[in-house]
């Protein structure tokens, strides 16, 4: 009995002695120092140099195969960072232009021509600055202009903050036509709107384009129109919108003396080609049986049309797709949101739902008291300083404009016209405030 009383005080001490080694073993780990945190500002590690390379035989006496080390293979860039490598080459030293020289993916860049002559500087400068303060991808402008404007289109554009030039990149026109009475052509309805029928001539390496009148704003980023292009089916190979949404009380349904396309007519305004499908189409037309090439219908066709058309360059593009609808994509009224879609009661359903993308503020509206919302909407992103807060600076001052505007029937519905560019506000602020300021710097 008595030995069985040992075997079991024994075999307790045993497992106390186990027991307290384990704890001991765990009170050890749990007091060793946890490596120290990186604070938020600290810079990243350096990774640890690579060791020196030997040298190949014969660089110092005696050296045999054996020194020489296989180099490692060099790791291929991953797909994900071509667009970044290829945006770093566009840096500009102090003093260096901006060119066309830039190596950079040709799809990374949006192209956006305009056409200005006689007053139309303050408008397109407007026109432009409203595409680099919403857009995110760069954009080329092509620039068509008269000879006494160039100047000072480069001096200023020359003196917008550096922060919104590395945005873009510009190049001016002289207005050119390839066809025709060159003379003619500049008295089409208004002074050098017909230059916009020859882009895809004149812009031949240039594969997709958006061309905008002067008096266009962009209230979203350029990039959610450039998009459009993406929804083009396989023949075709231009945009645009409707001239109006009410066929019955159109203009081109009422009062056109020429073909147009489809029951209303569509506005040249807000265009977007397909330039390399245009130069390589034969269009169906009125004056031979066979098709013919985009260069050489233009002048025929206006020669047939010239006594018939009101509305110049936009009329022969009626014309063109009237015989060619295939061709066509029509996008939806928001992009190119004009008076007629308000001052005779609301039109647009497009932008009642998701708001103007695109305003059109045509016939002069930006300039005289015939609408006071367009107006307003102009000014606003004339007088922003570039550097300002957008919110504060243009959003909040807009909306104090827009309440004395409500005995205008545009004015009337004023969330239209300010739904979408609240949404590009936010976005930018938030992409300032998580990309730029960082996640751990916000408070």
């Amino acid at each position: 009995m008595k030995l069985r009383n040992k075997a079991a005080a024994l075999l307790l001490l045993a497992l106390a002695a186990l027991l307290l080694a384990g704890l001991s073993l765990r009170a050890r780990r749990a007091a060793a120092p946890a490596p120290l945190a990186r604070p938020a500002s600290a810079p990243p590690r350096r990774p640890a140099p690579a060791p020196a390379r030997l040298p190949g035989p014969g660089a110092l006496p005696g050296a045999g195969q054996s020194a020489r080390r296989r180099r490692p293979p060099r790791p291929r860039p991953r797909g994900s960072r071509r667009g970044a490598a290829s945006l770093k080459k566009l840096a500009r030293r102090p003093g260096e232009l901006r060119s066309f020289q830039a190596v950079l993916p040709p799809e990374l860049w949006i192209h956006l021509a305009v056409v200005a002559c006689g007053n139309r500087l303050e408008e397109t400068l407007v026109m432009l600055k409203s595409a680099v303060l919403f857009s995110h991808r760069k954009m080329k402008f092509h620039i068509f202009t008269e000879d006494s404007l160039k100047p000072e289109f480069d001096k200023q554009l020359r003196q917008w903050p550096d922060s919104y030039t590395k945005k873009f990149e510009y190049r001016i026109y002289p207005i050119t036509f390839s066809v025709g009475n060159p003379q003619e052509w500049k008295k089409l309805f208004k002074p050098c709107a017909a230059q916009r029928l020859f882009l895809p001539v004149i812009l031949k390496d240039v594969d997709s384009l958006l061309y905008v009148d002067t008096d266009v704003l962009f209230l979203r980023p350029v990039d959610d129109i450039w998009k459009l292009l993406r929804q083009f089916n396989s023949t075709q190979l231009a945009a645009m919108a409707p001239e109006h949404e009410i066929p019955k009380i159109g203009w081109y349904s009422r009062f056109a003396r020429h073909p147009f396309y489809g029951s209303a007519g569509v506005n040249s305004g807000v265009m977007l080609m397909n330039l390399t499908r245009i130069r390589s189409a034969q269009f169906k037309n009125s004056m031979i049986p066979t098709g013919l090439a985009w260069e050489d219908m233009l002048y025929p066709l206006y020669q047939k049309y010239k006594n018939a058309i009101t509305w110049g360059d936009q009329d022969l593009l009626n014309i063109i797709f009237y015989f060619n609808p295939e061709c066509l994509y029509v996008f939806p009224c928001q992009w190119n949101y004009r008076p007629d879609h308000c001052m005779y009661g609301s039109n647009c359903r497009a932008a009642e739902r998701e708001g103007v993308s695109v305003l059109h503020g045509n016939r002069g509206v930006y300039h005289d008291e015939k609408q006071p919302t367009f107006k307003a909407l102009y000014e606003a992103i004339r007088d922003f300083p570039f550097q300002d807060n957008l919110f504060q600076s243009m959003y909040y001052p807009l909306q104090l404009k827009f309440l004395e505007t409500v005995h205008t029937l545009c004015g009337r519905i004023p969330q239209v016209f300010l739904k979408q560019i609240e949404k590009t506000m936010k976005r930018a602020y938030e992409k300032h405030v998580i990309i730029h300021v960082g996640p751990n710097q916000r408070r």
